[in-house]
Formats: structure tokens, sequence, C-alpha cells
């Protein structure tokens, strides 16, 4: 009969839980593996995603504990954010108790699932024990001098109320969360100086070797490294001096203009000093621009646009006037704000210059071609050959000619060599109510204060109303935002934002090393013996929010003292798993196709929600959903369950000392104890090393059906069945861990199956008597043999060429060479 998992699934789980299989202490005697999942949203309810990630967790934990490591396994929540201020408003619930009503029942479905987590660990970022340590973290930082407070332009979402990271404006410059287009506003805001730790961060990307080569990729691209000049321009007829960065020093004499952006501060200046109309029209320009997306204005071929401020800055190498614009293509977020225009080798420059008849200077040539005219270019040229039009510097190789102009900007005082990055700092301000409040204080006379680490934590008031149109209602909260300043001791006010949420999620994974801590975020002693994580599994959308600020926070705490000085990565492994699709597209609700984890649990157990996961596609791969698919799992199961069900008398009766090969005289039963150790040595390469967990479970399903076949006529052959059955029940655990429990117990068993040992390979069992051998003539394959396995290269040549089959084959013709390849070929090349 089929297995009841309804029945064994809570049974074991509750096992588990009772005999506290997967607690884990700090144990310097034995090897750890630290693996860990992105944590969730706590959003309500598990999707297949979540199942998905952790699934391919669980049984890399499940499999590791059974090869002896001393595995780490911890699941928490991320659970400040918006969607609980939102569903506060949709309900008319608080957004504390929407939350944690979410996070019980999400862990419910956890355990259904029966991932093998230490619950005792569970974090939860909302709760006050985890966030009074993301303000004393924060207040290090302060005392560090990597927190600052700033006037600035920022990117503010209408939607959602509030200010994004540059990382959270995505796609074609939305809010990464609603979508809504983002625009500029000008607020004071905290920001943390991760660009401190920018080249840190991107040289250590040469030792994430267990990280995709596409991530690093990515966040070597983010992080944006340029060499260059920054160097400073007079503007005529002012008092003014402006300044610009550029790569490519050697094209100044090509400038023809210079571009600022819209929210460039000298924008307002030039204003000021036009007075009037114009004025108004530069005011009104600036305003619709910035106004507009990064994406939008940065287009590769979209139509620029720009306004003639009507001031002019002065080239450094020439002394000639060029026109200052307001152009839409320049952002505030690189560089200065402000461009040299080279039309001549800037495609973005060439098409602006063209719409505003503006000249085209080439100061590059082809090495071996003429000076190309630019009243007659089509497009901009490479900016790789000789230097031309460029004065003294004109016949230099462009490599040469940027190091002599380099030089000659030095040495005249205009500007100096610089490394910038792309990367920008981290604004992590946040006008939200649901997120760690902020622990500075504003004081009339003693201006910004930051709270006593002694008066920490800073309480989140959980009796809230979320007003109906968003927005932050700590601002309304007298009881909150009144206090008394810490250094004169007179009234002052809180502040009221809240911190990026992206803050929590930086150092959960050093709270799971000793979450019980209560005197220091975590415990020095636990923190040196876990860290880093060895596995770290999550969405590759993360690659530059979460996993950079995760790199960030753990070279600062290394900086700190509070993790060892040689633990500055967070994440040794990184594998981002691919999408669940369905009917073409990613599961999703709007779509309309979601499955819900509940209902196929329901119908068919967890233990088959798992395995189809696990089987359906690799695990960097995206998983095409499939009912067949997973009834496909479910009967594989079953027939697991009937293997064992109906020999069971056999198997559990049958001796347990596994018999040594030399002593095994049927062919039957070396082949199948051949069958089950290469099972054996092929599923731990591929889970242990590969992590190509789907082809480990077609090897299992193949021994499944070898077992199936096999009718064991002695002892020997009893003993080497339950040796296979056992085999088979402990790889396929990781997988399905009820039901082999289950079974593993039923024949007789008594230790936990979920931490028994890994078996280990018998090689004396995988040398087969017989092997295959394919034979070619010229390439071309003639036919397959067996032939007496381990033969060499010279015994394999003269067994084929004794064969009457191939002799027959080469009848009258001369062996011009003989390509033998043991244990699987045999090419003869002959002529005539």
């Amino acid at each position: 009969m089929a297995y009841d998992f309804a029945a064994i699934e809570p049974k074991w789980q509750k096992i588990w839980a009772e005999q506290k299989v997967f607690e884990v202490e700090a144990d310097d005697s034995k090897e750890k593996f630290y693996c860990l999942e992105m944590f969730p949203y706590p959003s309500g309810a598990l999707h297949m995603g979540h199942l998905r990630n952790y699934s391919i967790g669980d049984l890399l934990a499940r499999f590791l504990r059974k090869q002896g490591y001393n595995v780490l396994y911890p699941m928490g929540f991320d659970a400040f954010g918006m969607p609980a201020e939102n569903a506060a408003i949709k309900m008319k619930l608080s957004p504390a108790k929407w939350t944690f009503s979410n996070i019980e029942h999400m862990t419910e479905q956890l355990k259904r699932a029966g991932y093998s987590y230490d619950w005792r660990r569970r974090v939860e970022t909302c709760n006050v024990n985890y966030y009074k340590w993301n303000q004393w973290l924060f207040l290090q930082f302060y005392k560090k001098g990597l927190v600052y407070r700033k006037h600035a332009p920022v990117n503010w979402c209408e939607d959602c109320q509030t200010v994004l990271a540059n990382e959270q404006v995505v796609d074609e410059g939305v809010c990464w969360r609603c979508g809504t287009p983002v625009v500029k506003r000008d607020l004071d805001q905290w920001f943390i100086r991760i660009t401190d730790y920018a080249e840190e961060l991107l040289v250590c990307l040469d030792d994430l070797t267990g990280w995709p080569e596409r991530v690093v990729t990515m966040q070597r691209n983010w992080i944006g490294r340029s060499e260059g000049v920054h160097f400073k321009m007079d503007i005529a007829d002012t008092d003014l001096t402006i300044e610009a960065f550029t790569t490519r020093i050697d094209t100044t004499f090509g400038m023809t203009f210079v571009a600022i952006a819209a929210e460039h501060p000298f924008v307002e200046a030039f204003a000021e000093i036009a007075g009037g109309a114009k004025a108004d029209e530069l005011r009104a320009f600036a305003k619709r621009i910035a106004s507009r997306s990064a994406i939008e204005r940065t287009a590769v071929g979209g139509d620029k646009e720009g306004m003639n401020t009507g001031f002019f800055a002065i080239n450094p190498v020439n002394g000639k006037k060029v026109p200052i614009w307001i152009a839409d293509y320049i952002l505030t977020d690189y560089g200065t704000g402000a461009i040299m225009g080279v039309p001549a080798h800037d495609q973005r420059d060439f098409d602006f210059v063209r719409k505003y008849d503006i000249p085209v200077i080439p100061v590059v040539r082809p090495a071996d071609g003429p000076i190309p005219n630019g009243d007659e270019m089509t497009e901009a040229t490479p900016a790789d050959g000789v230097a031309c039009n460029s004065g003294e510097f004109d016949g230099l190789p462009t490599q040469e000619a940027i190091e002599k102009i380099s030089n000659w900007f030095e040495k005249q005082g205009l500007g100096e060599r610089e490394v910038q990055y792309r990367l920008r700092d981290w604004l992590i301000s946040r006008q939200r109510y649901w997120g760690t409040p902020i622990p500075m204080i504003y004081c009339e006379d003693c201006g910004v204060v930051p709270v006593p680490e002694d008066q920490l934590p800073v309480e989140l008031p959980l009796d809230v109303e979320i007003p109906p149109t968003g927005g932050n209602p700590l601002v309304n909260r007298a009881d909150f935002v009144n206090t008394t300043c810490p250094v004169c001791g007179k009234p002052a006010k809180r502040e009221t934002d809240t911190m990026d949420t992206f803050f929590c999620s930086s150092w959960y994974f050093d709270r799971y090393t000793s979450p019980w801590t209560t005197d220091t975020p975590f415990d020095a002693h636990d923190a040196k013996y876990w860290m880093p994580v060895d596995q770290y599994i999550g969405g590759i959308e993360h690659a530059c929010l979460h996993l950079i600020y995760a790199r960030f926070f753990t070279k600062v705490c290394s900086d700190l003292g509070l993790l060892p000085k040689d633990v500055r990565e967070p994440f040794k492994n990184l594998l981002t798993q691919g999408m669940v699709i369905k009917d073409g597209a990613k599961m999703s609700k709007s779509i309309g196709n979601v499955v819900d984890p509940d209902e196929i649990m329901s119908k068919y157990g967890a233990d088959t929600a798992r395995l189809f996961i696990l089987f359906a596609s690799p695990p960097d791969k995206d998983l095409d959903w499939s009912d067949r698919g997973v009834e496909g799992a479910n009967r594989f199961l079953n027939r697991v369950w009937r293997l064992v069900e109906t020999d069971l008398e056999n198997i559990k009766n049958a001796p347990r000392e596994r018999v040594a090969v030399k002593e095994i005289a049927e062919a039957s039963d070396k082949e199948i104890k051949r069958i089950i150790h290469s099972t054996l040595e092929r599923v731990t390469r591929d889970i242990r090393y590969e992590r190509q967990f789907n082809t480990a479970v077609a090897r299992l399903m193949e021994l499944t059906n070898a077992l199936l076949s096999y009718k064991p006529e002695t002892a020997v052959g009893n003993s080497i069945k339950r040796e296979g059955v056992e085999t088979l029940l402990s790889c396929l655990s990781p997988y399905a861990p009820h039901m082999t429990e289950e079974l593993w117990q039923m024949i007789g068993n008594t230790d936990c199956l979920s931490v028994a040992p890994w078996f280990a390979v018998d090689e004396d069992a995988l040398a087969a008597e017989e092997e295959t051998i394919v034979l070619q003539i010229n390439g071309k394959v003639r036919e397959q043999f067996t032939v007496q396995s381990g033969l060499s290269k010279v015994e394999l040549e003269k067994e084929v060429l004794s064969r009457s089959e191939t002799k027959a084959r080469i009848e009258g013709k001369e062996i011009v060479k003989v390509i033998a390849v043991p244990g699987r070929l045999v090419n003869i090349v002959v002529k005539g």
C-alpha cells in the first residue's frame, strides 16, 4: 500500500524536535559548515520560490551532517519594511500584529516541510532584541566616521512616501518595491560611507572563487572603478570654478562644450547671476529634467535634450571659451555632475552636439590613417590611436598621451590624478514607521547628538495608526519625538526617520551564531568558529543590494574587532537558484499561475514536493513547474516504499555485516554490489562537489530499479540487498527525510537516519567483471562488445585485434594506427 505521509511526516518532525536532532553548538574539535539561505520577508505564506530555495539548503545541511560536519543551519525573518504598513492600512491591524502573526504561520509551514533548522536560533529583525543591535552598530559606525548627515538630492517614491537608495531604483527608473517612477527631492538624510571601502570591495572580488562569475561581474560594474584626472575650469566673467573628472584627459583639446546635470548647484548659481526670464527658464528646465528617471536620461541612442546656460568655461589647455549646457544625460550620481563634452569621441556627446549645432574637433586619429573631418563625421570615432589637434602632444599614442597630459595638468596645478567609483554612499534614511529608529537626537544648543549606548534601544511604539496615504506616523507621536538632550539635559527631538531594511539584513548571519547574546550583537568566540558562511543560497536579484551591503558590513565589523581580522567576506560560496516557472512565466499572483505549497504538501506530502523541486532542474537553472512531474516524484517514492515493504522480513532479518567482494561467488550478487557502490560514489560527487542534485536523484531511481529486479537466493544475497536498501535510504534521506526515516526504522535500525553517517564507498566493489568497449573503424562506430575489465592499453589492443569479428572487418586493409582507450573504445585507422 502507499505510504501514509499524513501520519509519517508529523511523527518524524515531532521526534526530531523532541530529540533536538538539529540543535548545534560551536565545537572546536569538529569541522564546521555554515549553510544558510537568504531569510524571507514574512509576507504571510510560503511560495514555491521559497520552497525551492530552502529545499536546496536543507538537502546540503542534511547531507553534510551525515558526512560528519558540525552544521549550523538557522532560519529567521527579515521582518521590517513597507508591506507591513500597507497591510496595516488595508486590514486595520498594527504592523507588529500582522508581522508576528505571519512569522508564526510561516514557521509552521517551514516545519511542515521538514526543514532541519536549529529553531532556537530564529531571528526576527523587528524584535527589539535584534534592532537594538542595529542601533548599536549604527553608533559604532558613527564613531568610526562612517555615518554622516547631509542635505542632498535623493531618490523619492511618491507612492511609498520615502527615500530610496541608488540600488533600489531599478529597471526604467522605478521603485524596486512598487514600480512607481522615482523622482528627485532635496532632503536632510543619513548616509553611510560605503565608498570608504570601495577599493577593498572591488579587490576582494578576486577572492570570491565560490561565487557565480555573473554576480562578481555585476558587483565589479556596480562599484565601477575609474582612474582619471580631476580638474578645474574657470567660468568666464565670474568668480566661479567648475570641476570635472575624466578618464581621458588626453582628449581635452577636443572639448567643445561643458555639460552639467540638472541637479548641479551651478544651475541655481547661474540663475541668480542671470536673473529675470533667463533665470526662470533655467530653473524650469532643470526641474523638468530632474523629474525624469536615470535610465531614461542616460539611455544610449535616446534623444538628448539640453539648454544653453549662457555661461562659458575656459578650456585649461588652450584658453578657449566653451559653452556650458544643462544636459539631460548628465547625472550627479557619478563624478562631479559636470563633464567636458568631446563629441568627436563620445557617442552621447556627438548626438547632443549634432542636435544643437556645436562644433566637433577630432583629437585622436587612427595610427595609420588621416585626421577625421569633424564637420563630416556621422558618428563618434574610436578614442584609441594617435593624438592630433592637441598642440605639443600631437603624434603621441593614446596611452602615452594620457600619461603626459596628466603630468601637465598636475604640473600646472590645474588638476590631479584621482580614482573614482560609480558606487555612491549608502543612503539609509527612510520616512517610514516600520523600521529601526535611527538613534540620533536634535538639540537646539548641542546640535545632532547620538543616543548614549546605555539608553538603547530606542523602541518603536507599537500602538500606532498608519495614515491611509502612507507616511511616517512617528512624526506626530509626541511621546516618541520629545526627549531630553543627553549632553545638556534640555528638551530635544528624536530623529523620526528609520533605517533602510537592508541594514537589518547586512549582519543577521552573524547574529545567528549566538542569538541569545544580550551584551553584544553576537558572541566573539561563536562568530570566530562559525563565520564565514560556507554556503549561501538566494536570488541573483540581490547581487548589487544585499550582497554588497553584507560584504561591507563584514569588513567594518572585522575592523571594529567584532569579527576576526581574517574574516573579511561573509559568504565563501554563493549559489543563486533559478526561478520557478509555470506556463512560461515566473509564478506570480498577478498572472494567476501560482501553486500553493500547502496544497501540494496536503495532496502528496512534503517529501514529494521537496523531491520534485530538487529533481526537476539543476539548482541554478529555472524550474519549469509540472503537475505530472510532481505525480512522477510521488510514484517514485511509492516504489521505494514498496521495495522495502514487499520484502520487509527478508531485509529486516538479513545479516547486517557487509559482505566483502572477495567473498561473493555469484556474478549477479557482485553486479548488484557494484551498482550499489557506483551509485553511492556518483551521488556523493553530485551533491558534494557538482551541486547537481537532480542527476543524483536519477541515479537513485536507477538503483531502485536494480534493487527491485534483484532476487537474492542466499544469505549473502539478502545481506547485499539490505546493504543496497540502506544505501538507497541514506542517499535519499536529504531529499525525502520523513519517509526514509520511517523505512530505516522499519528494517530494524534504531538510530536516527538524518544524522547517521554517510556510507563509505567500497572501492573493491566498483571494479566490474566486464566492461563494454566500442569498436571504431576510421572513427565510425561498428560494434560494441564486452571484455575483461581492467585491461591496459596494450592488452586491450591485443584483445580486440585477436577477435575474429575484428579481423573480418579489416581484412585486406593496412592498419595505420590503433587508438585504445581502456574502459571506453578502440579506434582502428586503416587504408586500402
